[in-house]
C-alpha cells in the first residue's frame, strides 16, 4: 500500500483488548496501560495453532456426521424407534412437509461448519510467507467472524427440533452421541478462528505493494 504509512513502521501497536495505540518495544514484554493486557505485535504461533485446531475439527466432523444426532420415537411404536444422523434428519423433515426446519438443520449444522473451514484453510494457504494474498481474503476472514456469530446455531438446532417434535405431541426425541461430537466441531472451529492473527494477511499483502 503505497503511500500509507503501517504502525509497524511507525512503531507502535494496537491493543487486541481495547484497541489503544502503544509504542512498540520490540522484544519486550508490555502490558497495556489501559486494560493490563498482554501487548503483541502478532499473535506467537498463529498459522501452526489454527492449522491444529482445524485439522482436529476435520477429524472430528466426520464422526459427528455418521453417528446419531437424535432418536425419535412415536408413541405407540412398539419398534423401538430411529437414530437419526444429521443428513438424514434432513431429509425426514423435508418428506414429512417440515421444510423449514429442514432447511435451518441444513444451513446450521452442515452449510455453515464446512464454510468455516474452507474459509479457515483458504486463510492459512494464502498467509504463508510466499503468497500472493489479494483483498478478497481479508474480506473473507471479515465474513468468517460475521459467520462466528452463528457459531453456536447448529448445537441449538437439535434442542429446538425437540422441542418441536415434543409440542406436536405424537413423538418424542432425545439427544444422542454425535451432538458431542458436533459441539466440539463447533468448539475447535471457534477456537481455530480465535488463534489465527488476520494481520498476518496484511503484512503479505503489504510486502507485494
Amino acid at each position: 500500500m503505497k503511500g500509507i504509512a503501517r504502525a509497524a513502521e511507525l512503531g507502535l501497536v494496537g491493543c487486541r483488548i481495547c484497541g489503544l495505540v502503544c509504542e512498540n518495544i520490540g522484544g519486550h514484554e508490555r502490558r497495556c496501560p489501559r486494560c493490563d493486557a498482554e501487548i503483541r505485535s502478532r499473535k506467537p504461533h498463529s498459522i501452526s495453532r489454527t492449522w491444529a485446531l482445524l485439522m482436529a475439527s476435520v477429524i472430528i466432523y466426520v464422526p459427528a456426521n455418521v453417528l446419531p444426532v437424535m432418536h425419535t420415537q412415536a408413541f405407540g411404536d412398539s419398534n423401538g424407534g430411529v437414530d437419526n444422523t444429521i443428513m438424514s434428519g434432513v431429509i425426514e423433515f423435508w418428506q414429512n412437509g417440515s421444510r423449514g426446519i429442514s432447511l435451518l438443520i441444513f444451513i446450521a449444522s452442515i452449510l455453515i461448519p464446512s464454510t468455516k473451514m474452507i474459509a479457515l484453510t483458504a486463510l492459512l494457504i494464502n498467509a504463508r510467507p510466499r503468497a500472493r494474498t489479494s483483498v478478497h481474503f481479508i474480506r473473507l476472514y471479515r465474513m468468517l467472524e460475521l459467520v462466528g456469530y452463528w457459531s453456536m446455531l447448529d448445537v441449538l438446532v437439535v434442542g429446538l427440533v425437540t422441542a418441536v417434535v415434543k409440542f406436536r405431541g405424537v413423538s418424542d426425541a432425545e439427544p444422542r452421541v454425535g451432538i458431542l461430537y458436533f459441539g466440539l466441531v463447533v468448539v475447535l472451529t471457534m477456537l481455530a478462528t480465535l488463534s489465527f492473527d488476520p494481520r498476518l494477511l496484511w503484512d503479505r499483502r503489504a510486502r507485494q505493494t
